[in-house]
């Protein structure tokens, strides 16, 4: 299965010492090597790096893992591919728009029998079931509430929702931000840690790497991460339950 990195942060933060171990599981500490990619929210935009090479062998991860972008919101994937061939339009995340804003979507899994209809408005370019999902999800919100978009509260119902009947078809874990927001869906093994005043020094699961987070931020500095499996082996990571939608904003959980 493949693997999800998601961040959340109420700064803009920099992804550097999460990804350095991430990266290790596109074919070193696992065997997901079918690809990589990541995406950062700046501003209205959105900068997405996608390769489909493993993540341990690409150029471009190794200058994401040493150029500090900062960002309030970033997905990443690193892939095991099980519908499509391994190319560059089957790598996640995705990124379409809608109201004005771009949406990354990345997942993990496999669906069966899913076969969503699709209206018109979003088509997949490639053949995963991952970025059909997607498609059927923008139309699903596009059909439900028209030209606008809606308050926080029905946007939650409406994606756990709509996760609900994808996940019917199979293993769904999934990230999903707009932004302002990132959703979190677990189907069978998704963690989070929120880290926040008073600081402590991080260690890595897949690489030897520690940072002592007190020397590196301020005191109302919160950062959310959440990722398949826990990248730290010394913090307290809250896995979240088969069936679960989070939703974090601002560098912490919100209840919807």
């Amino acid at each position: 299965m493949c693997q999800l990195l998601g961040m959340n942060c109420n700064v803009p933060t920099d992804i550097c010492f999460s990804f350095t171990g991430f990266q290790q599981r596109g074919g070193r500490t696992d065997h997901h090597a079918d690809g990589w990619g990541i995406a950062f929210f700046e501003g209205n935009g959105c900068r997405v790096f996608l390769d489909h090479a493993s993540a341990v062998e690409s150029p471009i991860a190794q200058l994401v893992r040493s150029y500090p972008i900062r960002s309030l919101n970033v997905i990443a994937h690193i892939r095991k591919a099980t519908h499509g061939p391994v190319c560059l339009e089957n790598t996640h995340p995705f990124m379409r728009e809608l109201w004005g804003r771009y949406w990354i979507f990345a997942h993990n899994g496999s669906l069966k029998d899913f076969a969503p209809p699709l209206g018109g408005w979003y088509r997949p370019v490639g053949s995963t079931d991952s970025e059909l999902a997607f498609c059927w999800l923008l139309e699903t919100l596009r059909e439900r509430f028209g030209d606008r978009e809606p308050a926080p509260a029905d946007l939650h119902g409406a994606i756990r929702d709509w996760a609900s009947a994808v996940a019917a078809h199979g293993t769904f874990n999934f990230m999903l931000s707009n932004g302002e927001t990132l959703f979190a869906h677990c189907s069978d093994r998704l963690s989070y840690i929120v880290r926040r005043a008073p600081f402590t020094t991080a260690h890595l699961v897949d690489e030897d790497v520690a940072v002592d987070f007190s020397q590196v931020t301020t005191p109302n500095d919160r950062v959310a991460v959440i990722a398949t499996l826990p990248l730290t082996d010394n913090e307290e990571w809250t896995a979240l339950a088969p069936g679960e939608l989070a939703v974090f904003r601002q560098g912490e959980r919100a209840s919807a």
